[in-house]
């Protein structure tokens, strides 16, 4: 039996929600952040040294890291579902995605989180200062690059309806994390109506809707 160690609102929802679309029989564990410091508990580091989730246990396999977690269950029990045919424009877009997702993508979104953070961790003596540099790099650095993601995404969905091409397939799963993110971070205006539309296809789909109910609330949906 499949067994996911599962944190809330993190990105080991897309686990679930691929095992649903692959319709394979799982276990939740879950796990619940703090809720002053926003940390995974002490008990997931049982699970794994870093105390990070998605890890996934198949039998005597355990998997850490979502796009490495994907890439398994695809290979396992996948077969030729979910994934464009190697060696084709549509499979190399694929596997650009797939990697894009955890690597390019979540880094300007992780800045901005963190950024978010300082000052509500300092004294509030010091307060005003962590508040002008939080906006100071947000200004400079980090809103830049959410907006030229963000532009790249909406413009790929311009030259078919999935990122991979015109079938749905796992490398979406991948990159609705950063897109759900950012969306809740920055917003999408009219400008980004490509975006928007995704985000409702992928919250319509049964798999999707399902997940949900198997991991629990999810503060991106």
């Amino acid at each position: 039996m499949i067994t996911v160690h599962h944190l809330n609102d993190s990105r080991s929802q897309r686990v679930l929600w691929l095992l649903e679309e692959l319709r394979l029989p799982y276990e939740v564990k879950r796990y619940q952040r703090d809720a002053k410091t926003m940390l995974a508990p002490p008990e997931l580091k049982a699970i794994h040294p870093l105390g990070k989730s998605p890890v996934l246990d198949d039998g005597d396999v355990r998997v850490a890291e979502t796009g490495a977690v994907v890439e398994y269950l695809l290979e396992s029990h996948g077969g030729s579902a979910l994934r464009p045919a190697r060696g084709t424009p549509e499979g190399r877009r694929f596997t650009y995605w797939l990697h894009y997702a955890e690597g390019s993508a979540m880094t300007p979104l992780l800045l901005k989180l963190i950024f978010s953070q300082i000052p509500k961790r300092v004294p509030w003596l010091v307060r005003p200062v962590a508040n002008g540099i939080t906006r100071g790099m947000n200004a400079r650095m980090i809103d830049p690059q959410l907006a030229a993601h963000t532009a790249y995404w909406e413009a790929e969905l311009a030259r078919s309806e999935w990122f991979a091409g015109d079938a749905f397939s796992a490398a979406d799963i991948m990159m609705s994390f950063p897109v759900e993110a950012a969306g809740s971070r920055i917003g999408y205006g009219a400008d980004k109506p490509r975006l928007k539309a995704f985000l409702e296809r992928i919250h319509a789909r049964p798999a999707y809707q399902r997940a949900l109910e198997r991991g629990g609330p999810y503060s991106y949906a």
